[in-house]
């Protein structure tokens, strides 16, 4: 006969190969997989509220198991992942397929793995006595600039039972994670005026222009670089500002009419990724002054597309003192890349990351989890319950 903890592996492997199989690319809408768990966590008596995205075509779900009071947690995952475009997958990624100890497919670590064992151990959450309610918070469009989840954070601290601690489940190997930098990335978009290269004040260079733009964000990661602490426990120690994206002009006797370029700033908690922002919005009004003289026109726009705040350790939080428990670790560990737990924690709740899986097999072609991540996410959960009702 086959023994609960079986039967419950059993009931996450099949739960994470329906979930695979609703792709939900982040360009893609979400509707499918949010509407398969919510009827999942409906059945089960929970509370469910969504909130979309302008478009409809979207939607964060948060919904709450256990008693109407203060003091919950949190289990939040994103339901959006990452293109296969252009990948060599050896199989379809939107088909899990299980091999050997691993399970693969575009998810199955980032993160839809983590919300598979949500999903089933809600029915042991439902079965329980809770004296303090467990709340599911999925959102979308964490993988294009964590988009989803302050729309969801809001309503779920505006009102009702105010959840106390969240767990964020990305791919921690189930190691609790206290620090992570931070994301803010911005695309400048500049208008010239396009004239013969030889008569530069008959028009105004795009491109031209551009560069002194950029030049401010390489300095400015200089002084991130050169002003982070000797004791960063990060990898690289520093806050990191890239410029992954540029394109500008139609040739090289021609002033550019057009360029753009894509920055990324990964902040340290130290770091002030907002003032950053704002200095090159300060840059860009002295550089369309400049083009103005001969293109009047002329325009330069700096548009904010993210910003998620780094997750800054806690002294002796509740989150880390619970995940602590429930794990058994007890390491200090950090992460560079980011995840929505800063947003939780700019809302006032106590934060850790802590999840199946191990962020270097994410967004690869035959990305997996091995199967016993998710047994210990399991193991986790199952004491997690039981915390609850105490």
């Amino acid at each position: 006969m086959i023994s609960v903890a079986a039967q419950t592996l059993n009931a996450v492997k099949s739960c994470l190969a329906d979930l695979i199989g609703i792709a939900t690319v982040s360009r893609d809408s979400n509707l499918k997989l949010i509407d398969y768990a919510e009827a999942r966590l409906k059945a089960l008596g929970a509370r469910c509220e969504r909130t979309a995205d302008a478009s409809g075509t979207k939607a964060n779900l948060h919904a709450i198991l256990g008693p109407e009071v203060d003091g919950g947690v949190v289990l939040s995952g994103h339901t959006d992942v990452v293109p296969v475009d252009g990948q060599d997958w050896a199989t379809n990624p939107f088909v899990m397929t299980e091999a050997g100890d691993r399970l693969f497919g575009r998810g199955t670590c980032d993160m839809k793995g983590f919300i598979a064992c949500c999903l089933v151990m809600a029915e042991t959450f439902a079965r329980q006595d809770l004296k303090r309610p467990v709340h599911f918070a999925f959102s979308y469009d964490e993988e294009v600039g964590c988009l989803g989840a302050p729309d969801m954070i809001r309503e779920m601290t505006a009102a009702g039972p105010q959840p106390g601690i969240a767990i964020i489940g990305e791919p921690t190997g189930m190691k609790v994670v206290t620090g992570h930098k931070g994301l803010y990335s911005v695309r400048v978009e500049i208008e010239g005026l396009e004239a013969h290269s030889s008569k530069v004040e008959d028009g105004a260079c795009a491109v031209t222009h551009a560069v002194p733009l950029m030049q401010y964000l390489v300095d400015q990661a200089e002084i991130w670089r050169s002003s982070a602490p000797a004791d960063s426990p990060f990898d690289p120690p520093y806050g990191t500002i890239t410029i992954g994206q540029m394109e500008g002009g139609t040739a090289t006797n021609i002033l550019a009419r057009r360029a753009w370029f894509e920055s990324l700033m990964r902040p340290a908690p130290w770091d002030d990724a907002r003032a950053v922002g704002e200095g090159l919005r300060a840059q860009a009004e002295q550089v369309q002054a400049q083009m103005r003289r001969y293109a009047p026109n002329a325009r330069v726009e700096v548009a904010q597309r993210s910003d998620a705040p780094p997750l800054r350790p806690e002294d002796n939080g509740p989150a880390e003192e619970l995940a602590r428990r429930l794990t058994g670790d007890n390491a200090k560990r950090y992460v560079s890349f980011g995840t929505e737990a800063g947003q939780f924690q700019s809302a006032g709740l106590s934060t850790v990351v802590c999840g199946p899986g191990y962020i270097e097999q994410a967004h690869k072609p035959d990305e997996f989890v091995d199967i016993s991540q998710l047994e210990a996410c399991i193991l986790f959960l199952n004491r997690l319950s039981d915390w609850l009702t105490e």
